[in-house]
């Protein structure tokens, strides 16, 4: 073995062994370093304009650009939260006052009147086959034990919250170092690529493209599922419809259940309040039309720019979902576009065959 690859061999090992521990020790930023890389790669054309508007300041913009994006966070999410603890304290004064009107009595007959279930319901409720279950006394041992699992929960619920501020206090720091120094820093590693350039241009445009287009078919369509199940809270006169139309867009993303899990408790609380006609108008709505949304537009919007067949976009982004959480409804499709890609410059540069052409069929001998 030569001198030269003696040196090879200690060079690369000892920087595999560098980028191990590195790795190791970003581990715990990961997340929060894609969360930033999504947002400042869709908010940078707005970066570049407000720099040309400070005149070259590239770090005021991205100072602006930052706490822009804390105050888009924090604020509805305050607002949310005091909203909810000023329901909860309404809430249990409602209940309250419904059990000490009577209310528990007249269930019975308001859960029969429930269309399909509802005697089915009520003579579950009634003890029918077994022994007889007093209501009252299952309402309070159901509060004292929510109320257990409150008070044994919290340490975790303090844990975890911690951990998500951290993580999130993280993602803008990423943030704004991305803003100021991510186009030095995307040029290094560009060039550091060992790839021709047409190869290397070809996947940056696609991941531009793909990242571009993921980002819009999401917050589109969560809005307009938003829009929709809000008109429905609106017509339905339902309590506090703008907190459930802000919390119906928050969980749109998810594939499938996610603006189900708001509107779904909206109607189980019409029917539970005797409005049999508005719950089934609620429960048409959403699956016909909100959920239906995401099922036509979301698929379209990212495969038309994209081109990216619906099926694989669908189990990317539900294999994404259970593979990395939230991030992955955007990482799944963004690694089968990549994907994709790969295959073409293979195609082009190995298989011998440009993309798209057919084999000629074999000659008669």
């Amino acid at each position: 073995m030569t001198r030269q690859q003696i040196f090879s061999v200690v060079f690369f090992s000892l920087l595999v062994l560098l980028l191990y521990q590195i790795g190791l020790m970003f581990k715990p930023f990961v997340f929060s370093a894609l969360w930033a890389g999504l947002l400042a790669h869709w908010a940078f054309p707005l970066h570049q304009r407000l720099t040309q508007l400070f005149v070259g300041k590239d770090a005021l913009s991205a100072a602006l650009l930052t706490v822009g994006a804390l105050g888009i966070v924090v604020v509805p999410l305050v607002s949310m939260g005091v909203m909810l603890v000023r329901e909860a304290s309404g809430a249990e004064e409602a209940i309250r006052s419904w059990i000490s009107a009577g209310g528990l009595q007249r269930l019975p007959e308001q859960v029969a009147s429930i269309p399909f279930i509802g005697e089915w319901l009520k003579s579950a409720m009634s003890g029918t086959g077994g022994p007889a279950i007093s209501l009252e006394q299952s309402v309070m041992t159901g509060v004292k034990e929510l109320s257990q699992f409150l008070m044994g929960g919290m340490g975790g619920l303090l844990k975890n919250t911690f951990a998500l501020v951290t993580n999130f206090f993280m993602m803008l720091l990423i943030l704004f170092f991305l803003f100021k120094d991510g186009r030095q820093w995307l040029s290094v590693l560009y060039d550091l690529i060992p790839m021709d350039e047409s190869h290397k241009s070809k996947i940056l445009a696609r991941l531009d493209q793909t990242i571009r287009a993921v980002v819009k078919g999401m917050l589109v369509t969560a809005i307009v599922q938003g829009i929709l199940a809000g008109a429905a809270y609106l017509a339905l006169d339902v309590p506090f419809p703008i907190g459930l139309t802000a919390l119906t867009i928050v969980l749109a993303p998810i594939p499938f259940c996610g603006t189900g899990l708001v509107w779904g408790p909206v109607a189980l609380y019409l029917f539970w309040m005797g409005a049999t006609g508005k719950a089934l108008v609620m429960l048409v709505w959403g699956i016909g039309v909100v959920s239906m949304v995401d099922q036509l537009l979301r698929p379209w919007l990212i495969g038309q720019d994209v081109q990216i067949p619906v099926l694989p976009l669908v189990l990317s982004v539900l294999g994404g979902l259970a593979l990395y959480g939230i991030l992955g409804i955007f990482i799944g499709p963004i690694m089968i576009s990549l994907l994709m890609t790969a295959v073409q410059i293979y195609r082009e540069e190995y298989y011998l065959k440009p993309v798209g052409a057919s084999a000629s069929p074999p000659s008669p001998s």
